[in-house]
């Protein structure tokens, strides 16, 4: 289509106006934007007062080109506190495409001699402000809830990006802290971000460490990539150490995030990698030694939606030759949930063994095995209603051979050895297990009621599991999670034995995975029989104050040796070896069971007497409870008055009555199951 000459005269004079306006309109806002930045700083600067009683200063500020503000000599300093921060020079470039559809983008960063300082002095510091409450600021990301988790995810990783400059020169910045024991400070002589590429240096005080830093950032693809090395090997990570006694050093550490990106309308997808080298980790409720992992990496990802976080499929864990891929979900509504899978497929099991972080398990050091191992786990619990529980364990170890044992020479209680026992944390003495001690009792010497009480107490099912058992495992997580804290285990006997005999007794985080891990090479190598776990075991566990063994514990409560002890005698025994400090407390002056311990008598003497294990028993009244009398040099005083209140009453044993009443409808409730599961099969 042509125009004619007046309508090309009329487009050009409109275009001519458009283009004026537009000038009109830029050199007017270029007028007034400094009276509108007066603005900004100065509401900033009341906000900040208000909000957190911090005084932000600038000497000067202005406009530098089109989209760049500058300000000279800022300072940060919280009211009444040393100085937070302060800046020579700063200069923050906004990128104008996003800004006209209304995105607020870092197109560049400059700063010149700029320092952070945290410092803390007695119990104020300059940094407390950060956890004060605040009123909710519009402005800001709302936090996630029931309805919106994946779109909360979203757009806080699109305002972080969205703060990161694609340009960036740093000079002379430092971080700092400092408080009455500890002081450092990490320099960045200089920095530079090049269209998304970076390297620099950092450095720990004057020169006592420095690490490398380089990797890729893009905020508009919302990816990065940061490598980090140390120039010298085993250098420490700043103020762990002095503020939370945690040492971490490593060789090079990379994290990937591969990209941010929406799958579904309310479901997010974070994909990565997180690699290390040589990375160490030193902690006292860790392990007594530096715990060393050479080489691992993690790939896959995060999946959020509205209602859940999850791992992505292609999730994997890589530690030197061994692999696994678990899958992990956290379901948010309609009930707070935890899942997990792990299916290994059949896999080396020297491979498992050499991916154990030295240090980690002290036992298991210089363990080699052969053979191919299968393992499956399916685990779910409602965490407010952690009776719904699914806890499923099955491993195919029959390939399993163990070559060589560790430092916990498994195969050594088939012989006499020497115990070292212990209260709690405390060395006590050296026990022989064998013949050389003549308080030594083979189990064909100790009576049958007094194996079969211990073993229904302790174990029922000691004889026919490999070492573990689920409904005990189940038990334990339900208990654990009603009371927020960690209240009881799962042990078997083959697990307080290992405990007892091969491992230190510093409660580390640590432990009770290598006490597992120990248990199942044990049960699966077949080295050591049954008897003769039962057997070491009735013969240092600890049965009272430097009691130790079934002879002591007869001899020290009853005059007796173990050949001799009654189906009462057996079952108050069995009573105290969860709690063996409190078997005095269970009798009165007169050498008579307290009524309260009747109902561990009944209690067991119940389940006893349904799964046949006294059937050729003479099983007197109450179950013996009548005829255990304590012998007469441990028994209390009497007391000087009495009166018709029960002695039992007493509230220093209210607490005991009760957490052993729960004790024990909980193992009567396991002992149910299993004798239900047992007559199924």
């Amino acid at each position: 289509m042509r125009f004619s000459s007046s309508r090309k005269k009329w487009l050009i004079i409109a275009l001519g106006a458009f283009v004026v306006l537009l000038g009109v309109a830029f050199a007017f806002a270029m007028s007034k934007r400094q009276g509108y930045l007066d603005m900004a700083v100065r509401k900033a600067q009341t906000k900040l007062k208000k909000d957190y009683q911090l005084d932000f200063n600038v000497a000067s500020y202005r406009f530098d080109g089109l989209t760049t503000i500058v300000f000279d000599r800022v300072t940060l300093i919280p009211m009444g506190r040393d100085t937070l921060a302060k800046m020579d020079h700063l200069g923050v470039g906004i990128r104008i495409w996003p800004l006209l559809f209304g995105e607020v983008k870092i197109g560049h960063f400059d700063l010149d001699k700029g320092k952070m300082s945290f410092v803390k002095k007695d119990t104020l510091s300059n940094y407390d402000f950060l956890f004060r409450k605040k009123e909710r600021d519009s402005t800001s990301v709302e936090e996630p809830n029931e309805r919106n988790f994946a779109e909360w995810a979203q757009r806080l990783a699109r305002q972080i990006f969205s703060k990161v400059p694609n340009n960036m020169r740093m000079n002379d910045f430092e971080i700092s802290y400092q408080d009455s024991l500890l002081h450092q400070r990490i320099r960045v002589p200089k920095a530079i971000i090049d269209d998304g590429d970076f390297e620099t240096s950092l450095f720990l005080n004057d020169h006592d460490a420095e690490w490398h830093l380089k990797g890729y950032v893009n905020g508009d693809q919302q990816k990065l990539r940061v490598e980090v090395s140390s120039k010298e090997k085993n250098t420490e990570l700043p103020f762990l150490r002095g503020k939370y006694g945690l040492g971490i050093s490593f060789d090079k550490l990379v994290f990937d995030l591969a990209g941010i990106r929406k799958v579904e309308k309310d479901l997010l997808h974070l994909t990565g990698a997180v690699e290390y080298d040589n990375l160490v980790v030193k902690h006292r409720q860790l392990s007594d030694e530096p715990v060393i992992l050479p080489h691992g990496e993690a790939t896959g990802g995060l999946a959020i939606a509205n209602d859940y976080i999850a791992l992505t499929d292609k999730s994997k864990i890589i530690v030197k030759e061994f692999s696994v891929s678990p899958k992990a979900k956290f379901t948010i509504k309609p009930a707070k949930k935890i899942e997990l899978s792990v299916r290994t497929g059949p896999f080396t099991a020297q491979n498992f063994f050499d991916a154990i972080p030295t240090g980690l398990f002290e036992s298991l050091q210089g363990v080699e095995v052969t053979g191919q191992v299968d393992y499956d786990l399916d685990f779910a619990v409602e965490l407010d209603n952690p009776d719904h529980i699914v806890f499923k364990s099955s491993i195919d170890d029959t390939d399993l051979k163990v070559l060589h044992w560790g430092k916990a020479k498994v195969d050594s209680l088939n012989f006499p050895f020497e115990y070292d026992a212990y209260d709690d944390t405390t060395f006590v003495r050296h026990i022989v297990v064998g013949p050389d001690n003549p308080n030594f009792t083979p189990l064909a010497q100790i009576p049958y009621v007094l194996k079969t009480t211990v073993r229904n107490t302790e174990d029922p099912f000691f004889y026919t599991h490999n070492g573990f058992e689920e409904e005990a495992f189940k038990l334990s997580i339900r208990t654990n999670i009603k009371e927020r804290k960690f209240k009881r285990g799962a042990s078997t006997l083959s697990m307080q034995l290992v405990k007892n005999v091969f491992l230190n007794r510093k409660k580390t985080m640590t432990r009770k995975f290598e006490e597992i891990l120990l248990v199942w090479l044990m049960e699966a190598s077949g080295q050591v029989s049954k008897d003769r776990l039962f057997e070491v075991y009735l013969n240092v566990i600890e049965w009272g104050k430097d009691v130790y063994g079934i002879a002591e514990a007869s001899q020290y409560y009853f005059k007796k040796r173990p050949q001799e002890l009654n189906l009462g005698e057996s079952l108050f025994l069995s009573s105290i070896v969860p709690r063996p400090k409190t078997g005095l407390s269970s009798f009165d002056y007169t050498g008579h069971l307290k009524p309260w311990v009747q109902r561990h008598f009944n209690t067991y003497g119940y389940i006893m007497t349904k799964v046949g294990d006294l059937k050729d028993v003479n099983v007197p009244a109450s179950y013996g409870f009548y005829e255990v009398v304590l012998q007469s040099d441990l028994r209390p005083p009497a007391p000087l008055v009495r009166d018709t209140v029960s002695l039992d009453v007493v509230e220093e044993h209210e607490l005991l009555m009760e957490e052993m009443e729960r004790e024990e409808a909980a193992k009567k409730s396991i002992l149910d199951k299993l004798i239900n599961k047992e007559q199924k099969n």
